[in-house]
């Protein structure tokens, strides 16, 4: 088992930033790579970023150049840094860890509000 525990939401207004960190416990040693999902009322769940152990990163075109996800293995500790944030960014914001053999463990979720 792998325990996730997110920090960092709030509240911001548009064009401020926020780092979102994700703790990892547990059996850590056959995750393949961390993500962070997010879920606005309304809207589907969507993968924001993901980082793999060797450091690949991926996101979504909508966060490209304002948001970078990065990790510490010695920490087992990802985290994501929001710049110029905007409205749309407003959503739940969920730690993710892929496990070699194809599950997902999922985190608790934090918060994140852009006002306008």
């Amino acid at each position: 088992q792998v325990q996730l525990v997110e920090s960092g939401g709030g509240l911001v207004q548009a064009g401020g930033s926020l780092r979102l960190s994700c703790a990892a416990s547990g059996s850590i040693s056959n995750i393949q790579s961390m993500s962070w999902y997010r879920q606005a009322p309304g809207n589907q769940r969507e993968l924001v970023a993901s980082i793999t152990t060797t450091g690949s990163t991926n996101y979504i075109d909508s966060v490209k150049g304002r948001f970078t996800i990065s990790r510490d293995n010695a920490k087992n500790t990802v985290s994501l840094q929001m710049n110029s944030l905007k409205p749309d960014d407003t959503a739940v914001y969920v730690c993710t860890a892929l496990h070699v053999y194809g599950f997902r463990y999922w985190g608790q979720g934090t918060q994140v509000t852009v006002s306008s």
